[in-house]
């Protein structure tokens, strides 16, 4: 249900930096129940439409579309763009340089569209540039794979017939990922294109979202965390081996309240322990450490001294995620939930 913004989407992506009659738009009405498809054919774009009570998810739109666009033998590769998101001109001529040089997977790097900024927003920013932006960068240049966002992906043709894409868990992009580094490709990381998602302001209509997002990276972890491990070590894969750790090291705010807490610990032992000071240069270190990976994410965010104020506000957003992981869901587990568009909001709003 995108007939709000899809046609913003669209004309965006009709205006990009390439050759008019070598790409096309195509635009999958995923159980809409609104005038999605209609308003997707105004702005130009071809649509397939699909029901299915039981088959939900975006992975199962993907899967259509892809099948639908190896059919048709009129592409030589497929870009991925949520509905709700606005890219950068140069996003098929960064992609189109990263395929001529051999990749088979990329991803641009997947920023924040702010339209109504607020501190979540602007935070969002500074951890989208800080796990998209720091570690792909990182990534890339050690020569594994820079791991797919869901947003702003491009697959060749070549590579969706090898490894066909037939995950459709609730972090599809994750799963695919890995399935592609088991087949031996890493995938590429396009940093000078960029695709702006929607982050929605409110904490009310981010919550499932972000439900979804770090539920989904758990079971993830659960299943392909260690196997992928142990199979990295037999097969000496330096590919698997960073997929692993990807999948296994904690997300960054379930490592700053154990650092913070280490840090607090090892001042009061420093002080009234009998090991003066010994203690504290370890946690030091690691709060350091953590804190210039920040850094380099708000330097990169663009954000400014504003976003740097609102890092203030980071112990309160840590808190809020821990708490969500918690507390009970309202939305059944593992299951697709629609987040809500700032769009709705306003119009919710207006009323």
């Amino acid at each position: 249900d995108e007939e709000l913004g899809i046609a913003r989407t669209v004309n965006n992506i009709l205006m990009l930096a390439w050759p008019p009659k070598e790409f096309r738009v195509l635009v999958v009405a995923d159980n809409c129940s609104d005038a999605t498809a209609e308003r997707a054919r105004e702005a130009g774009a071809t649509v397939l439409e699909r029901k299915s009570a039981d088959q939900r998810g975006k992975g199962y739109a993907l899967e259509l579309a892809f099948k639908k666009s190896l059919a048709d033998r009129k592409a030589d590769a497929v870009v991925v763009v949520d509905a709700d998101t606005l890219v950068s001109k140069n996003l098929l001529s960064a992609f189109s340089a990263r395929l001529q040089a051999g990749a088979v997977a990329v991803q641009a790097h997947y920023g924040v569209l702010e339209e109504r900024s607020s501190w979540r927003t602007r935070l969002m920013r500074i951890a989208f540039a800080v796990f998209h932006g720091v570690r792909s960068l990182a990534r890339e240049r050690l020569g594994v794979s820079c791991g797919l966002r869901g947003n702003g992906m491009c697959f060749s043709h070549a590579v969706l017939k090898e490894v066909p894409h037939d995950a459709f868990s609730v972090v599809e992009d994750v799963e695919y990922g890995i399935r592609l580094a088991k087949k031996g490709h890493p995938v590429h990381y396009a940093h000078e294109a960029e695709v702006k998602g929607e982050m929605v302001s409110t904490e009310k209509a981010s919550r499932s979202q972000r439900r979804r997002w770090e539920g989904g990276r758990l079971q993830l972890m659960r299943e392909h965390g260690v196997p992928l491990l142990r199979e990295g070590l037999i097969q000496r894969s330096g590919l698997l081996l960073d997929l692993a750790a990807d999948l296994l090291v904690p997300p960054l705010s379930w490592l700053v309240a154990p650092a913070a807490l280490c840090l607090f610990a090892s001042v009061w032992g420093s002080i009234f322990g009998s090991h003066r000071w010994v203690a504290l240069w370890p946690s030091l270190l690691a709060c350091a450490l953590l804190g210039a990976y920040v850094l380099r994410g708000w330097a990169l965010s663009g954000v400014g001294p504003r976003g740097l104020l609102d890092l203030a506000y980071a112990p309160a957003y840590v808190f809020w995620k821990l708490k969500l992981m918690v507390a009970p869901a309202a939305e059944p587990k593992g299951e697709w939930v629609r987040t809500t568009r700032e769009a709705e909001t306003k119009k919710g709003e207006a009323k």
